[in-house]
């Protein structure tokens, strides 16, 4: 016995079987002698509901599952790069990604006999979104055995370390060269006489170089923060329609446990109306069995009256 295959059985299960088959495989664990195992299997958590249909979207569209992480390691890099182009492209077909993973979950769930509701579907979705931004989040993912949703904070994260530096700031000084440039006005310390002047115009170049630089880097992080406001006004309006979404699915769904108790009402008056139908049906062969023997009596009593009229006709013609 394997904890990770016991582990992958477990959280394939419906979320009702879940308890009694780890009690099962604890029991069987310690049956084999291995506490340890018997340990770790009996501290594996009952998935949420929202955690197990992740968890359901990952067993059963296994194809679905790298593309979402391909998606993810690029908008992380576009997020480090600063590429406004990519981010924009990314983000489109991030939304459209998880909006289809999302419905094709929320369906799964209802075939597997659990509807879900609009805060459920949302935590799936959410659980999507921190499966982009946390590789980390990725891999726990990936799979299938959550325990219950991940979540993440909206966007992604700034990038420090051996990444691009953070906004507003450069990793030295303007152009990211490192160094400082020479002071204007002046030639470096120690050059030959006459020069000056072209160390006034290297120092000059250097500058309008980086300033140059600077200016992009500005631009290319003012186009990042409008792709990131765009992305969140989507993500707010998908967000708004999800809802009227999950708005209707929960009225459905109170009209079909209506229809459902209906039914319900409806068949439980089937099986009353069938036990009256059946006593009827018992009365009605009692009744047929009385009716039965009254008739051999009268018969028998016809015949006894027709012999007592022949023995008195007898009687009477044989009198002296």
């Amino acid at each position: 016995m394997d904890l990770d295959a016991v582990a992958d059985e477990l959280y394939a299960l419906r979320p009702e079987e879940f308890t009694s088959a780890r009690a099962s495989a604890v029991a069987a664990a310690r049956t084999a002698g291995d506490r340890e195992l018997a340990s770790r299997i009996g501290a594996l958590r009952k998935p949420s509901l929202a955690a197990w249909v992740s968890n359901l979207l990952v067993r059963s569209r296994p194809g679905e599952v790298e593309p979402l992480l391909r998606l993810g390691e690029g908008l992380r890099r576009a997020h480090q790069d600063l590429d406004g182009t990519q981010l924009r492209e990314l983000s489109r077909r991030q939304h459209a990604l998880i909006r289809a993973l999302s419905l094709q979950a929320r369906q799964l769930a209802a075939q597997a006999g659990h509807p879900i509701s609009e805060s459920v579907q949302r935590e799936v979705e959410n659980t999507l979104h921190a499966v982009l931004a946390d590789p980390e989040a990725a891999e726990a993912w990936a799979t299938g055995r959550l325990a219950k949703p991940l979540s993440a904070a909206v966007g992604f994260p700034a990038v420090t370390g051996g990444g691009r530096p953070r906004a507003g700031r450069e990793a030295a000084e303007p152009g990211g060269t490192g160094r400082s440039a020479p002071a204007r006005g002046r030639p470096a310390k120690g050059g030959p006489p006459g020069d000056g002047k072209a160390g006034d115009r290297k120092a000059e170049a250097r500058e309008a170089e980086a300033r140059k630089a600077e200016e992009r880097y500005r631009r290319r992080l003012a186009e990042a923060r409008q792709d990131a406001e765009a992305a969140e006004r989507e993500l707010r309006a998908l967000r708004d329609g999800a809802a009227d979404a999950g708005r209707a699915a929960e009225e459905a769904e109170q009209q079909a446990e209506r229809l459902q108790r209906r039914v319900a009402d409806l068949a439980e008056e089937l099986e009353r109306t069938k036990g009256e139908h059946q006593q009827a049906r018992f009365a009605e062969r009692a009744a047929r069995e009385q009716a039965r023997a009254a008739e051999r009596r009268v018969r028998e009593a016809g015949r006894r009256a027709s012999a007592a009229a022949a023995r008195l006709e007898r009687l009477t013609s044989s009198k002296p």
